[in-house]
């Protein structure tokens, strides 16, 4: 019985993880040779509506100013634009800060946030019941908007049933290290691959909890966010396609982000991320695959979307799994054989881009000497699937324990060096 469920086992992780090959091949041929789907970043509007732009913020002080001003700097008509910086509990100078901007600027508003508890999705909770504008974009403190960055994306509402829109995040401390340089390319192969191949093919582009924005009243209608969840964003993504909306994904709304400068910052953010988004796999992955008013391949791309954070443990158990009929004599030969083809077709995992994807990325946007470090993504590979695996196991016991994760805040070093 041991042995028969260990084979089983062992062909269920090779037939997923082919078919996770098999997408993101589809995906890089689609956005090298097929024909692109085009956002709306051409549309006009001569009265564009009045927006909020939310910017939840816990001890920012060191990034704090430069989104403000460049957020200020915005070519969106002043009189249409409310910028709401939401202190989430700082200890250091981050609400000094906000009130220099709010006594300085008008369009500033400052909502401080008391009590017991802290998180993104708590404190956009809080801020939108002080929101009038039906537009709403949301800007991690750590982000750099362009001048023409808003209007670009608040033109995807033109179309009614646009429910939130993305736009692409691009680091811009890229030459600090090799994890940033690789963190870089990573990012590269998840928004100019993945989520434009996703966009092509109308499948289910993510918001992505930043650098992006979503109709008030939608977000009403759905209930808000679950004040606890590390993942709000996948959650909103999975609650608006379930609804029946769709996502815009916009390839040239570049924004520009500081992404971790230290390992053990990485590890954190890709901890939280896994523990947030495998929360909202158990929660929504049967409701998606089921919805009436999504596709076949919409309800395929939805289980794989969610399934993403836990394709690394998925992994580590078909290892372990094949060692074990190996130790024990069992392991078929042609099973192995293609378990391990599988595994190094899939061992350049990094962002859910595997290197050719990545590759691709990088060759759209014009990169040619960092092409040099692709060898180097796969040394990410064993810390990508041991911190992303680190954060499954947090959310199988917030499943068992019926407990809620807490919010580990991932650390700014800011543009001054």
């Amino acid at each position: 019985m041991v042995v028969a469920l260990l084979n089983l086992w062992l062909v269920l992780v090779v037939a997923l993880m082919s078919i996770y090959t098999l997408r993101h091949w589809i995906f890089t041929f689609s956005r090298v040779y097929w024909k692109q789907r085009m956002s709306f970043s051409d549309a006009y509007e001569e009265n564009p509506p009045s927006i909020t732009v939310l910017v939840p913020m816990h001890n920012e002080g060191a990034v704090a100013a430069a989104c403000l001003d460049a957020l200020l700097s915005s070519e969106y008509p002043a009189e249409r634009l409310t910028i709401v910086a939401v202190n989430d509990q700082s200890t250091d100078d981050t609400a000094e800060i906000l009130e220099q901007y709010a006594e300085r600027h008008p369009r500033v508003q400052v909502v401080s946030i008391d009590g017991p508890i802290r998180g993104k999705a708590n404190a956009l909770n809080i801020a939108l019941e002080q929101v009038d504008s039906d537009i709403v974009l949301v800007f991690d403190a750590d982000y750099t908007p362009g001048r023409g960055l808003i209007r670009t994306l608040i033109n995807a509402f033109v179309d009614p049933e646009v429910g939130a829109v993305m736009g692409r995040v691009v680091p811009r401390n890229t030459s600090r290290n090799m994890l940033t340089r690789l963190l870089s390319m990573e990012r590269s192969g998840g928004y100019q691959v993945d989520q434009q191949a996703r966009y092509n093919f109308n499948l289910l582009p993510q918001y992505g909890g930043t650098v992006g924005g979503f109709r008030r009243r939608l977000l009403v209608q759905l209930g808000g966010f679950d004040r606890h969840a590390l993942a709000e964003d996948t959650e909103l993504t999975a609650k608006i396609f379930q609804a029946g909306w769709k996502i815009v994904y916009d390839n040239r709304a570049e924004c520009y982000e500081e992404v971790p400068e230290t390992w053990e910052s990485r590890f954190k953010q890709l901890r939280r991320w896994s523990r947030g988004h495998n929360r909202v796999l158990w929660s929504y992955l049967w409701a998606l695959v089921n919805a009436p008013v999504l596709t076949v391949p919409q309800r395929i791309d939805s289980a794989l979307l969610l399934l993403c954070y836990a394709v690394p443990p998925i992994l580590i158990s078909g290892w372990l799994a094949a060692l074990t009929l190996f130790l024990m004599g069992r392991l078929p030969y042609a099973g192995g054989i293609l378990l391990a083809f599988c595994v190094v077709l899939y061992n350049a995992f990094g962002n859910f881009a595997p290197v050719y994807q990545v590759a691709t990325a990088e060759v759209l946007d014009g990169a040619t000497t960092r092409l040099l470090l692709l060898p180097y993504l796969f040394y990410m590979f064993p810390f990508n699937s041991w911190s992303i695996t680190t954060g499954f196991i947090d959310a199988v016991g917030d499943i068992l324990k019926s407990r809620r994760g807490r919010w580990d805040k991932t650390a700014r070093v800011g543009l001054a060096r």
